[in-house]
């Protein structure tokens, strides 16, 4: 496969993903938006009025219902703020408005109160719409649930009422209605919505289920593992909610430039006034060109160049399957010039899978005899290795003879009798340790062949003498080339790949994804300081991982990001931005839409101080008519907070997964459990 093709999702998968209803707030379910389209339609009513010449009584007091309907909301929130010794950009314009009516000009005060209520109503827009991106999520999960009483009835609750430890049944096409583990029954559960398996997963005791994932047709009995407000979904979203609550350095850098600018514009403002009143000009003149002044040389459009499409571009990247937890981290994602990913769970499924079945010549069995006998005696193990010994039996659709007398050694393997004999599987080193047997030569010979192609091996007893090994290795995942080609494009540089696996292992997976840079064999510290070390070479370091061990690389890097299905809760709560749907190419394409960002940022820096300091100068050396600078400055507002909605649109994901290299064949989809 080219390293810059991706795999084109099933059009099953993309079906069911999709079919789950997306959550959108509707614009005039704003009261923002409702005030502002009052004070838009008063105002359509007054003008012709006013310019047909109709008596004042007529369109008076429709021009004082829209400042009342466009303006009490800003003005008590500056106000408020005024409290706080903070001036607020608000108060300003709803000053300069009502300055612009005393002195007559009542329908030009009453067009700058329209166009700034509506470029609140779109800063509002942009929020509500990046909280749409995750609150989805609790759409999906029930309202009620069946709860298993303790005489064996059942009683209906509402999830919000379930408890760590109450015991609920799900029935066949019913939706999970909390976090918990199977305990009795078996049955096949769509996790679309929250890992973004395109297949359901069976479950059975002793598995995890989640709240809001479909049951498929049989029945399961759930144990409740966490409360309604801890589960992943509602974790998801609280920590989301959170990021929209969160600045980004830049809009930081503003807001601290906006309290001085402010200032230094009302004083700015009384020497307009004042000066030309000192040469002998009229006070309205002054006042008029005071007011104007006001107007144009508020910050408006520099305040809204930078948090609406940052929150764009989390809403957006939300849809994808990646949680950005704030909004500074939005903007260092794309500050990245370092990559470094973890091997298990990341790189690779996070899943071992038995790829070489190898009977010992003599032994007398075929392949599937072997692993027939060794999934019949790794069968009630839950260790890693055994259930993809099974898993393997099972996918051959092998029989497998019930296993009796089994016992389990940590670090050894498994024993058990099956069919009259007594099986062992586990380590060749342990299970052959003073072995004198003659097959012991050859199966340790077969053992460490598996070893050098970078696989674990599991050798077969059977009553004491070795028949055969299985190679058992985790599967690269199928997009990981081309993801690593991906970060290496945008970065300059190639990733780095941490792990604390064998070195022959991860040469042998680094070979297949495209890395030359391998460090195995770490510990979680170790991966740590391997960050640390490019941090202090200067590079802004992009860490990718999912397990407890990755915590500590996570939190040393300049932006940390953990995969979502497989990933411990320590590295979620560690990184910066979560992989929901555990798909590796949206790391790039994350990366890409924050560089993309940026650039609007910029730009809409440009459009606010090219209008600011145009009118500004034609107020100063000019006439600059007062609906006219209400026009261009309230316009470049409008402006500015539309330019940075485009960020909400599909079409700039997919415009970013370009800029990274990975739409040839990914085509980028909504998450149905964000959207």
């Amino acid at each position: 496969m080219p390293a810059d093709v991706l795999p084109r999702p099933s059009r099953d998968a993309a079906a069911r993903v999709g079919a789950v209803p997306r959550r959108r707030t509707r614009v005039l379910a704003l009261t923002e938006a409702r005030w502002a389209g009052a004070a838009l339609v008063l105002f359509l009513l007054a003008l012709p009025l006013e310019l047909s010449g109709a008596p004042g009584w007529t369109w008076g007091p429709l021009y004082a219902l829209v400042y009342a309907a466009g303006g009490w909301e800003p003005a008590l929130s500056g106000l408020r703020e005024l409290r706080e010794k903070v001036l607020d950009v608000d108060l300003l314009m709803i000053v300069a408005a009502l300055g612009a009516a005393s002195i007559g000009q009542v329908m030009d005060g009453a067009l700058l109160i329209v166009i700034f209520a509506t470029s609140g109503a779109l800063e509002a827009l942009a929020t509500a719409r990046t909280q749409d991106a995750v609150r989805g999520l609790l759409d999906l999960a029930p309202a009620t649930a069946s709860r298993v009483t303790g005489d064996g009835g059942e009683e209906s609750v509402a999830t919000e009422e379930l408890v760590v430890g109450d015991v609920i049944r799900i029935r066949p096409g019913e939706r999970v209605g909390a976090d918990g583990r199977v305990i009795d029954g078996a049955s096949e559960v769509d996790q679309a919505t929250i890992t973004g398996e395109p297949l359901p997963t069976a479950k059975e005791p002793g598995d995890e289920v989640f709240a809001g994932t479909l049951n498929g047709t049989g029945t399961l009995k759930v144990a409740v593992e966490r409360d309604a407000s801890e589960s992943v979904i509602a974790r998801i979203v609280a920590m989301t909610e959170e990021a929209s609550r969160t600045k980004a350095p830049t809009q930081l850098f503003i807001e601290k430039v906006e309290q001085r600018y402010s200032l230094g514009m009302v004083a700015a403002t009384l020497a307009v006034f004042l000066v030309p009143l000192a040469f002998g000009d009229d006070v309205t003149g002054s006042l008029l060109r005071a007011m104007t002044f006001m107007i144009v040389a508020s910050p408006c459009a520099v305040v809204l160049a930078t948090m609406p499409p940052l929150l764009s571009a989390m809403a957006n990247a939300g849809r994808h399957g990646v949680l950005v937890k704030s909004a500074v981290v939005m903007e260092r994602l794309g500050q990245s010039d370092a990559v470094a990913l973890d091997k298990t769970g990341t790189l690779t499924e996070g899943n071992p899978r038995v790829t070489g079945v190898h009977p010992l010549p003599g032994s007398g069995l075929t392949a599937d005899a072997l692993l027939t006998l060794a999934a019949a005696a790794e069968h009630p193990s839950e260790h890693p290795l055994a259930r993809a010994v099974v898993n393997a039996a099972q996918e051959r659709r092998l029989p497998l003879p019930a296993a009796s007398d089994f016992t389990s050694a940590p670090g050894t393997g498994v024993e058990a009798e099956v069919g009259g004999h007594r099986i062992a599987a586990g380590s060749p080193a342990r299970l052959l340790r003073g072995s004198s047997a003659p097959e012991a030569a050859g199966a340790a010979a077969s053992a460490a062949a598996l070893e050098e192609t970078g696989c674990t091996a599991v050798l077969v007893l059977r009553d004491g003498l070795p028949v055969g090994a299985l190679g058992i290795a985790d599967r690269i995942r199928s997009d990981a080339s081309a993801t690593v080609a991906a970060l290496a494009r945008l970065t300059d540089s190639s990733p780095v790949l941490l792990t604390g696996d064998h070195p022959r292992s991860a040469a042998r997976l680094a070979a297949e994804a495209g890395i030359t840079d391998v460090r195995a064999g770490l510990l979680p510290q170790d991966k740590a300081a391997a960050v640390r070390e490019l941090e202090r070479a200067g590079r802004k370091v992009l860490v990718v991982g999912d397990g407890v061990n990755d915590a500590p690389a996570l939190a040393a890097a300049h932006v940390g990001i953990a995969m979502g299905r497989a990933g411990s809760d320590l590295a979620l709560e560690t990184a910066d931005a979560v992989i929901i749907r555990d798909e590796l190419a949206t790391v790039p394409t994350v990366v890409a839409l924050s560089r993309a960002t940026r650039r609007l940022v910029t730009q809409n820096l440009v459009i606010a101080g090219v209008f600011i300091s145009g009118l500004v100068i034609w107020d100063l050396a000019g006439h600059l008519p007062l609906p006219l600078g209400v026009l261009g400055h309230e316009g470049s507002t409008v402006i500015v907070g539309l330019n940075g909605l485009r960020l909400l649109r599909d079409s700039a994901w997919r415009r970013a997964a370009g800029h990274a290299g990975v739409t040839s064949s990914h085509e980028a989809r909504p998450a149905a459990a964000i959207a």
